[in-house]
């Protein structure tokens, strides 16, 4: 399957501090809550934590599970005060799966079909099946330094150039 890359932002998070800033700047780009972001990355390079700061900032209070078993947890995002109003976001955990089938199986094409955020780890696992993404993150752990990353944000959409951060000037 060949994915249309719109354009690319490369960003270096020397520590988790980074991490959720760059979650926070994402939280306030217009378009966040109908897109689809892919979250790509070995186990430990982050990719939850990523999750968990993005619904964080946008104002998911409680405990953020992953959702490594159950495949997907929803989020009721709260209306902001600048006048984003509410919707819900859904993050997904692909990492157990050992055939794409069990994407159908498990009836969440309705889910993708409906509004809201989808944030998908494991995307891969998935095959095909999935639509393409806004915003897809690479996430890489640095070898000289393992609390650093190295993080590759492709926009595959509009939707998704619109949220890519600022280039560094």
């Amino acid at each position: 399957m060949h994915v249309t890359i719109l354009e690319t932002r490369t960003l270096h998070w020397p520590n988790e501090a980074a991490c959720a800033a760059t979650a926070a700047a994402l939280a306030a780009r217009p378009g966040l809550a109908e897109a689809f972001v892919t979250l790509h990355g070995t186990l430990g390079a982050g990719k939850t934590s990523f999750a968990r700061h993005l619904l964080q900032a946008l104002g998911v209070a409680g405990r953020i599970k992953s959702p490594t078993y159950t495949v997907v947890e929803s989020h009721a995002v709260p209306a902001s005060p600048a006048g984003r109003p509410a919707f819900e976001a859904h993050h997904f955990d692909f990492y157990r799966f050992e055939d794409p089938q069990e994407w159908e199986d498990a009836g969440l094409r309705e889910l993708f079909a409906g509004p809201g955020l989808k944030l998908a780890e494991w995307p891969e696992r998935v095959g095909g099946l999935l639509p393409p993404a806004d915003l897809a993150l690479h996430l890489a752990i640095d070898a000289g330094d393992p609390g650093a990353r190295t993080v590759r944000l492709e926009a595959g959409s509009v939707r998704g150039r619109a949220l890519l951060p600022e280039p560094a000037a």
